[in-house]
C-alpha cells in the first residue's frame, strides 16, 4: 500500500546586504522581504516493501551539493530509524531568482553575495530538514494520479528568448521569430496528484518550464517569484474548498531558453513582463504569471478522478558523474566517435548576460574579452606544438570539447583570461565589482587552491510504477529535454515506464544543457553550457548506464559512479566567507548619519 507524507518549512534566510542568486549582479541584494520563501516535502512510502523516498522543492535559484550533504548529514544523526540516503532523497529549487545566494560550497557561485555565508547556509538546511520531519508525522494512505495540459497560443505565459538557437536545430521545421516565440517552448504542463482514502486532496506536484525571472534584476526584496505566487493561490484555493490541509509545489521545468519576459520598454535595459514599469508593475507581472500557472494546475486538477489506484511500485537510484570527462555514446553525437566533455570553462557571451532576462557586462568589456579569449586560444594551441605531450593533450581536449567558445574563466583550472595570478588580472577591479571581489578572495587563497564549480554531480532516477521522475543538476533547454526525455522513455521502456518527466535543477548545479546546435550558436546558453560541445549526450550516455541498472533487480545493481563530491572542510571554508563590500559598508555609514541628523 502507497503511503504520503507532507510537510512544508520556512527557508526564507533573509540577511539585509547579502546577495541575491541567479542574475550575478553586484547591486542584486537582499535589502527587505516581499514574501517568504519555503521548503515542500512529499514523502512516499510502501508499506509492503519498506521502500520510501523523499521529493522536496525549495523556493530557491538552484540547489547545491552543500545544502543536501547538510540534510543528510542532519536526518542520519538525528532520525537514522527513517532509512534517508543520497539515493532516496531528492532536493529540487523551482528557480527563483530574488532569493537567498552565498549556501555553495563552490566559490564561483558566492561571487555576487560575495562569500559563503553559514547563517544562510543553515537556516535552508533547517527548514529542509523540517519539512521533511513534517512528512514523517504525516503518512495516510494514498493513492497517485497523473495528468496533462497545456496552455493555449494565446496566453502569454512562455516566450523563446534564444531564437536563433532554436532555430538552428534540426526538429524546428517552422522558424519562429520574435512575434512567434511563444511558439519556441513545451507549453504542456505535467502534474502528479497524490489523494487520501477519503478522496480529499493531499498534495500535487506539477513541471512547466518558464524561468522564474518574472521580477528584473534591479529588485531587492526577497520573494518566490511566479512560480511561488502558484504555489500560494493552489494553497490557498484548497484551504477554503477543503478541511484537510494540502501543499501545492511547483516545480521548474524544461526553462533554459524560456523567459516569461515578452515587452519591450525602451526605458529599461532589458525585456518585461505583462505590466510596463517599474515596481510594483513587476510585481503585478510576476503575479500575473503566476496566477496564469494556478489556473493550469487546478483545471488539471479538476479533470483528474479520484479512483483507487493500482499498485505503485517504488523504486531509485542515484548515480554520480564526472561531468569534465565523460566519452560519449556515438548514438548521441551523430556518429562522431572519441566524443568528450572538458573541464568547466565559461564564455564570453554568458558573462554578457541575456538582453530579455537582464544584461550582463557592458557590451565593449564583452567584446573586449572576447578577443583577449582569442588571442588566447591562437597563443595556447602555438605552445602546444613545442610544449610537453601533456600539455598538447590537455589544450586539444580543452578546444575539442568547448570550440567555438570564447572562454573566459576555466572554473576548474581556476583561471581567467588564460592567467591563475588573478591579482594580476589585466581587467582593473573597478570596472566590475565581481573582478574585485574575484581578487579579493585571491588574496585569501580561498579560491585559488580548489575548483571553482563542481566536476562530480548526480543523476537520479525515481520510479513510480509507470512514471519515472529523472532528475539533473543543470538548467536544459527545449529541443534539448525532448532529445533527453525520448531516449529516457526508450531505456525504460522495458521496465513498463510510461511517462518520463525531466526533474532539472536537483541536488547540485553547474550551467546549462543545450543541444550540439544550439552550443555552437554560442548565445547566452550556450556561453553556460560549462562541459562543452557534448553536454547533452554526455547526461543522455550516462541516464542510459543509470537505466540499465534499473531494468535489473535492486540486489543484482552495480551503479558505476566516477568518484563522490569532495567534502569542504569548516577551514576551507573559513577562506571564502562573506564579507560586505566597501560600497555597501559606505552606504551603512551615510545612512547612519542621516539617523544621527535626524535624531
Amino acid at each position: 500500500m502507497l503511503e504520503t507524507g507532507t510537510g512544508k518549512a520556512d527557508i526564507t534566510a533573509f540577511f539585509k546586504g547579502v546577495g541575491m542568486l541567479g542574475y550575478g549582479m553586484h547591486f542584486n541584494t537582499m535589502e527587505g522581504v516581499e514574501t517568504p520563501l519555503s521548503a515542500r516535502a512529499i514523502v512516499l512510502r510502501d508499506t509492503e516493501t519498506g521502500v520510501k523516498m523523499a521529493f522536496v522543492n525549495c523556493e530557491l535559484c538552484f540547489v547545491t551539493i552543500a545544502l543536501k550533504k547538510g540534510v543528510l548529514k542532519y536526518l542520519q544523526r538525528h532520525h537514522p530509524e527513517w532509512g534517508y540516503d543520497d539515493d532516496n532523497l531528492m532536493l529540487t529549487a523551482q528557480h527563483t531568482h530574488s532569493g537567498p545566494g552565498g549556501y555553495s560550497f563552490y566559490g564561483f557561485y558566492n561571487l555576487s553575495i560575495p562569500g559563503f555565508h553559514v547563517e544562510v547556509y543553515q537556516k535552508i538546511v533547517s527548514g529542509i530538514v523540517q519539512a521533511i520531519i513534517q512528512a514523517e508525522s504525516d503518512f495516510e494512505p494514498s493513492h497517485l494520479l497523473s495528468g496533462q495540459g497545456e496552455f493555449e497560443p494565446s496566453v502569454e505565459i512562455a516566450f523563446n528568448r534564444s531564437i536563433a538557437a532554436y532555430n538552428s536545430n534540426s526538429e524546428v521545421s517552422v522558424k519562429i521569430t520574435q512575434e512567434t516565440a511563444h511558439l519556441g517552448v513545451d507549453r504542456r504542463m505535467s502534474l502528479l496528484a497524490f489523494y487520501r482514502a477519503d478522496g480529499s486532496l493531499k498534495a500535487s506536484v506539477n513541471w512547466f518550464g518558464v524561468h522564474t525571472t518574472s521580477l528584473p534584476n534591479t529588485n531587492q526584496m526577497v520573494n518566490y517569484d511566479n512560480k511561488g505566487y502558484a504555489s500560494a493561490f493552489l494553497e490557498e484555493h484548497y484551504s477554503k474548498n477543503q478541511e484537510k490541509p494540502f501543499v501545492g509545489i511547483f516545480a521548474q521545468g524544461n526553462c533554459g531558453d524560456v523567459t516569461p519576459r515578452f515587452r519591450f520598454n525602451s526605458a529599461h535595459p532589458y525585456q518585461r513582463g505583462k505590466y510596463e514599469g517599474k515596481f510594483p508593475d513587476d510585481l503585478e507581472s510576476t503575479r500575473y504569471n503566476g496566477n496564469l500557472q494556478f489556473q493550469k494546475a487546478l483545471e488539471i486538477l479538476q479533470s483528474l478522478k479520484a479512483e483507487p489506484a493500482a499498485k505503485t511500485e517504488l523504486d531509485y537510484e542515484i548515480m554520480y558523474v564526472n561531468f569534465s570527462d565523460v566519452l560519449c555514446d556515438p548514438v548521441y553525437t551523430g556518429g562522431i566517435e572519441n566524443a568528450r566533455t572538458g573541464p568547466a570553462c565559461l564564455g564570453t557571451s554568458f558573462f554578457g548576460g541575456t538582453v530579455i532576462d537582464g544584461p550582463g557586462m557592458h557590451p565593449v568589456l564583452t567584446g573586449i574579452t572576447g578577443m583577449v579569449s582569442r588571442l588566447i586560444r591562437t597563443l595556447e594551441k602555438l605552445k602546444a606544438r613545442f610544449g610537453s605531450e601533456r600539455y598538447r593533450q590537455a589544450i586539444e581536449r580543452k578546444y575539442s570539447s568547448q570550440d567555438p567558445k570564447q572562454i573566459m574563466v576555466e572554473t576548474h583550472a581556476r583561471r581567467v583570461l588564460g592567467t591563475r595570478h588573478i591579482n594580476r588580472l589585466i581587467v582593473p577591479a573597478f570596472i566590475d565589482p565581481s573582478i574585485a571581489t574575484l581578487k579579493y578572495f585571491y588574496r585569501k587563497t580561498g579560491y585559488r587552491d580548489v575548483p571553482w564549480t563542481p566536476k562530480v554531480m548526480p543523476i537520479q532516477m525515481f520510479v513510480m510504477g509507470e512514471i519515472a521522475l529523472a532528475a539533473f543538476p543543470f538548467e536544459i533547454t527545449v529541443i534539448a529535454s525532448r532529445r533527453l526525455t525520448k531516449s529516457l522513455q526508450f531505456a525504460l521502456s522495458a521496465r513498463g515506464v510510461k511517462q518520463v518527466i525531466l526533474v532539472p535543477y536537483a541536488n547540485s548545479y553547474s550551467g546549462y544543457i543545450t543541444t550540439a546546435e544550439e552550443y555552437r550558436c554560442q548565445i547566452y546558453e550556450g556561453g553556460h553550457n560549462v562541459f562543452g560541445l557534448w553536454s547533452l549526450a554526455a547526461l543522455q550516455t550516462r541516464f542510459d548506464q543509470l537505466c540499465a541498472e534499473m531494468l535489473k533487480p535492486k540486489a543484482a545493481r552495480k551503479i558505476p559512479h566516477d568518484a563522490i563530491p569532495p567534502d569542504f572542510t569548516e577551514e576551507e571554508l573559513n577562506h571564502f566567507p562573506f564579507y560586505k563590500r566597501a560600497w555597501y559598508l559606505r552606504q551603512e555609514l551615510i545612512q547612519a548619519r542621516r539617523m544621527e541628523r535626524r535624531s
